[in-house]
């Protein structure tokens, strides 16, 4: 075969990508009796064009996966496309393009370029999630899950997002904004569907000690999420009147420094506490808190806001008679919807006491003694009750103890656990997504549960519609817009009903999409039981750091889920996740056509080619974090790759039908122990996920064999073809191409990620000499450079014959050899 003296990557990266998938290369199953390796990266939803941030996040899979294969694994290694959501449809409102047009659309390119990548997928896995073999099975899901008790309607103060014109989940919500588009959210009531997420909580909450190959990070924030809270609901009665208020504490030690109770302004018994004096002031109160979002009233750095209702209740422990307010920071739908507040010992209630001359009452000093009073701020710490009559003297978490069981006896209240997270609500009223196979009846449906449809009149599709009359971006949802969706027979008396014209939120879509790659033709369930058994759960999972409450948290409870519905035999769908940084462009904010910092791969790789692209995403930093673009960084990789091509086509020919059985020795060896070094180096890199120093591993290996003189010798072309050829296959998870091209051109068989994976010979790895410090009585007076296998008597008698060593020995004698293989000789002399 001619060899191209230069190098030239658009050629050399089609033909090899056309011979991929021509051979099918990286099809499932081809190890279909090893282990198994399954690699995922999350699926991305299809803009039209890959950004830096996705050439990144599927250059880390794609460097495990194909290193999983050479290590002869059974690899599956999927690509599909999450293509419901607002995008589509937004841009469907600005251009009139029906989104099935412009996702099919998007999806094309999206494969194109993904392809140009070299990207190792297994194409014929692939899904598009806006297909109707998908989604039939979204409401499938739905379908079994409400007969289990995990789907139900209900009325709530929602999210909307005033941008996308729709209800977002708690999770999508950041500082007041949404999370897509950065629009105002605001509260609003409505009816919607919802999944009861928060049966899971303790097991989604315990589970996490056991995710030892998950992010610290993420593990944190999904604590924080669900938010478990061990406390004490207490019965606070109201003065004149039968109610109590019930209220949540975490905090029962504290409970004789309550000076006032707080409700929501949507709590259910305001309307009968509020005393004629107050009616005015509250119903102004109410009216402008029902205006805030809930975002707004719970911002820590937001002005907190309260009005006296004029009633009082009664402290069970003390019987000390203390106000009712109101306030803004406070929700009906968190915990009981009311706070007992004890100002000494909460910061936000101290602030409010102070705000509006509440009493401040100190119950808990410090274990080494009484804090100064007046308090200059609350003290929140567990300590020694005081103030407390009888408890005067005992731990906080004695009397958490102690309190708990009374309140019990008393039948004025009881322990409990307490959690922040919510149950998920799915509902949007957008066109382009799941239908949720539900119709209404008014004869049998008069309280508008909602009529399941059977599993056998599945998939319900999306109508087709007109775009421009349909997707307007204003009024009731799009499917109301649709009289021939609405309008449908009941299935349970054949009269008029309506269907259900929400649509579901999309992480509906990416909830278990992981097992439908398995067996994407599958059409008597959502997947084959028995593959999903045989792969999952997902062995390396990577994706962004942004999906820790929402997605990463979504799936897991869905995977429990799916395992009580006998799918599948594990609890947890993912055993180790990398979560990669940021692209940032060169001038260090997120890369983006807004900043006018964006930089198109496929103007990158038009240029410098795939391979260089993928190195230097692999690079510029650590997978975890923050990378920035660098054009003399993309130039570097560039160079080395040239390097790379050119070092092999100065030895091809001399080198290529060298052999040598017999030990290397002299530069031949030097080159063969700098081979195994850098086998070993990459190795130990790919797996503790550190491609950077991979990378740099193999530039500096490379330097060695620029450095080595040219091969003469039989067993010195051996050596460098040796070298050549395991350069080429370390190279492969991060150069595919140009390792293949070497691999070829050396007269190797197939192509790289098929053979097998280097092995180091741990002998080889140890350098030829090793480094002896000398010193006579503990001081230093030379250094020696001995053979790897030099014993303890040769060691020493070379060191006393150093010229150094020996004038400090003269006329003295050696009481003792000090010997430390491999570092140290002490001579202890008289």
């Amino acid at each position: 075969m001619a060899i191209n003296e230069h190098y030239e990557p658009s050629a050399m990266e089609q033909k090899w990508q056309k011979r991929w998938a021509e051979k099918q290369v990286f099809r499932m199953s081809r190890h279909a009796h090893k282990e198994k390796k399954y690699v995922l990266e999350m699926l991305p939803y299809p803009s039209g064009h890959l950004h830096m941030g996705h050439v990144r996040v599927y250059a880390i899979g794609d460097v495990y996966a194909r290193y999983y294969w050479m290590r002869g694994m059974d690899v599956v290694h999927p690509m599909g496309f999450d293509a419901f959501g607002l995008p589509a449809e937004n841009a469907a409102i600005k251009d009139g393009v029906h989104p099935a047009t412009r996702t099919a659309e998007n999806v094309a390119s999206f494969r194109k370029e993904m392809m140009a990548m070299g990207y190792a997928y297994d194409w014929a896995l692939e899904l598009d999630t806006s297909q109707a073999e998908y989604y039939r099975w979204n409401q499938w899901f739905f379908l079994h899950m409400r007969k289990m008790g995990l789907v139900y309607r209900r009325t709530a103060k929602l999210n909307w997002c005033t941008g996308c014109l729709t209800v977002i989940a708690n999770e999508q919500v950041v500082e007041g904004h949404c999370e897509r588009c950065d629009s105002a959210v605001v509260d609003k009531d409505m009816r919607e569907w919802a999944f009861r997420i928060t049966r899971y909580s303790q097991a989604l909450l315990d589970a996490l000690d056991g995710l030892s190959e998950w992010p610290e990070r993420i593990l944190t924030a999904q604590r924080n999420w669900i938010g478990r809270s061990e406390g004490a609901l207490v019965d606070f009665a109201v003065e004149g009147s039968q109610q109590s208020i019930r209220v949540f504490t975490t905090r029962l030690d504290t409970i004789r420094g309550c000076t006032y109770v707080v409700l929501a302004p949507e709590h259910p018994f305001v309307g009968d506490l509020v005393k004629e004096a107050q009616a005015k002031e509250v119903a102004a109160f109410v009216e402008k808190a029902a205006k805030q979002s809930k975002v707004e009233r719970t911002d820590e750095k937001g002005v907190k806001e309260g009005v006296f209702t004029g009633a009082y209740a009664v402290n069970p422990f003390n019987k000390e008679r203390i106000p009712i307010w109101l306030a803004n920071f406070v929700l009906a739908d968190y915990g009981t919807g009311a706070v007992m507040s004890v100002p000494a010992h909460d910061f936000r209630d101290f602030a409010f006491a102070q705000q509006y001359g509440l009493p401040i009452r100190t119950v808990i000093h410090p274990p080494q003694g009484a804090p100064p009073e007046p308090l200059q701020e609350a003290f929140v710490d567990d300590g020694v009750l005081a103030n407390s009559e009888e408890a005067d003297g005992w731990t906080s978490a004695e009397a958490r103890q102690r309190w708990g069981l009374w309140l019990e006896e008393q039948g004025l209240g009881e322990r409990t656990v307490n959690y922040r997270q919510r149950d998920w609500g799915f509902s949007r009223q957008r066109y382009w997504g799941t239908p949720i196979p539900v119709v209404y009846c008014k004869r049998c449906d008069p309280q508008e549960e909602g009529i399941d449809l059977e599993a056998s009149q599945l998939p319900l599709l999306l109508p087709p519609i007109d775009t421009q009359a349909v997707i307007q971006g204003h009024g009731e949802p799009p499917l109301a817009k649709v009289p021939s969706f609405v309008n449908t027979p009941c299935p349970q008396c054949g009269g008029p009903a309506r269907r259900e014209v929400d649509t579901m939120d999309t992480f509906v879509d990416s909830c278990w999409y992981y097992a439908r790659y398995l067996s994407p033709q599958f059409e008597e369930g959502p997947f084959e039981v028995d593959k999903a058994r045989r792969y999952l759960p997902v062995d390396i999972y990577v994706g962004g750091p942004e999906h820790a409450t929402m997605h990463l948290l979504y799936f897991r409870f869905w995977c429990r889920v799916m395992k009580q519905m006998g799918l599948v035999d594990m609890d947890e769908p993912v055993k180790r996740l990398i979560t990669q940084g940021i692209v940032n462009g060169s001038d260090g904010r997120k890369m983006s056509k807004r900043w006018g910092n964006f930089v198109p791969p496929l103007e990158i790789i038009g240029k410098y080619g795939a391979d260089s692209l993928r190195l230097f995403v692999l690079f510029a930093a650590p997978p975890e974090r923050d990378m920035n673009w660098n054009d003399e960084q993309i130039e570097g990789t560039f160079r080395f790759a040239k390097r790379v091509w050119a070092l092999a086509v100065a030895h091809l020919e001399n080198v290529k039908s060298a052999q040598w059985t017999q030990p290397f020795e002299g530069a031949a060896l030097e080159v063969v122990r700098a081979t195994h070094k850098c086998i070993k180096h990459v190795t130990q890199a790919i797996e503790r996920l550190s491609f950077n120093t991979a990378i740099a591993g193999m530039m500096s290996f490379l330097n060695t064999l620029y450095a080595a003189p040219p091969p003469t010798t039989e067993q010195e072309k051996a050596a460098m073809r040796f070298a050549l050829k395991s350069l080429a296959l370390v190279l492969t998870p991060f150069a595919p191409h140009l390792s293949d091209e070497i691999w070829e051109a050396l007269g190797e068989q197939g192509c790289t990620v098929e053979a097998p994976w280097p092995d180091f010979e741990e002998a080889l790895v140890e350098d030829a000499l090793v480094s002896y410090v000398v010193q006579v009585n503990g001081k230093l007076r030379a250094e020696l450079h001995l053979p790897l296998d030099a014993g303890e008597e040769a060691v020493c008698e070379a060191a006393k014959a150093e010229p150094k060593v020996a004038a400090h020995l003269k006329g003295k004698t050696v009481k003792k050899c000090v010997f430390v293989p491999r570092r140290l000789v002490n001579f202890v002399v008289a």
